[in-house]
């Protein structure tokens, strides 16, 4: 009986006119509204119910933490912008110029090398994308290698490692120049690649976190490379050789960003 009674009111209602229409659903809503009004004051009753439930010390606490927190992270933003403008002052007095953002393009890895697994990857960004050889490869977490190959419609990547990427690179903490080429290193397994120093660095520590030093004009400078695991010295003490674990799981790529002039 219900049903039919629902029916009938939607068909007499789909025959009224525009007007009457409008005042009909115009009524039903004034009739509903409290209803509506009574839901949101329940639900305004229940937050304030859970408020209620924590000590007045419990949110002075609270309060305090959070003021201390702001003001902390005001002391921070102001010795930032000081920072800021003691960098563009000196950048400025000795002709440099600022540092562009980099510009990126994110792409899919859509084939990896079956033979070297970890060395190469096809992108799904080709020439007639815009992509050009020697374009760096990033990932999120850090460089993955570069563009070596370039169809219409695809792009083949040197991972790191591959003795087809070498990499100029910095140690941030000593500021200790390197180079990342070496045919030995593997990032298979344990994801962990070789430099060698340009010369001997007993300063360079297990910790220390290496950067692209911007030095060959292909990686831009200050992308993550990874962190040195160990050193040792080679040749005689001439030379300091690193083991480094990259930012970047190679063995795990689905997206890339290819870094856009």
């Amino acid at each position: 009986m219900a049903a039919c009674t629902v029916v009938v009111l939607a068909l007499v209602l789909l025959n009224l006119p525009v007007g009457a229409a409008s005042r009909v659903k115009l009524a039903f809503s004034g009739l509903f509204l409290p209803i509506f009004g009574l839901a949101g004051a329940s639900q305004s009753f229940v937050d304030r119910a859970s408020y209620s439930l924590l000590t007045r010390d419990t949110l002075i606490a609270e309060v305090e933490r959070l003021k201390k927190e702001n003001d902390a992270l005001l002391l921070t933003a102001a010795q930032a912008r000081d920072l800021l403008s003691e960098n563009n002052r000196l950048r400025s007095a000795v002709g440099w110029t600022n540092r562009v953002p980099w510009k990126a393009r994110l792409t899919r890895v859509i084939a990896r090398e079956p033979t070297a697994f970890w060395r190469g990857a096809t992108l799904d960004f080709g020439a007639n994308d815009g992509a050009r050889l020697q374009m760096p490869v990033i990932t999120r977490d850090g460089l993955a290698g570069r563009i070596r190959a370039v169809t219409a419609s695809q792009a083949q990547v040197a991972l790191l490692g591959d003795p087809e990427c070498g990499v100029s690179v910095i140690v941030q903490e000593t500021r200790d120049l390197g180079i990342l080429q070496d045919v030995r290193s593997s990032a298979a397994g344990d994801g962990m690649v070789t430099i060698r120093l340009l010369q001997s660095s007993p300063t360079v520590l297990a910790g220390h976190h290496v950067l692209t030093s911007g030095l060959g004009g292909v990686f831009p400078r200050g992308i993550t490379v990874g962190e040195i695991v160990d050193t040792r010295q080679i040749d005689g003490g001439l030379y300091t050789e690193a083991r480094v674990r990259l930012a970047a799981n190679l063995n795990r790529l689905e997206e890339v960003f290819v870094l856009l002039p």
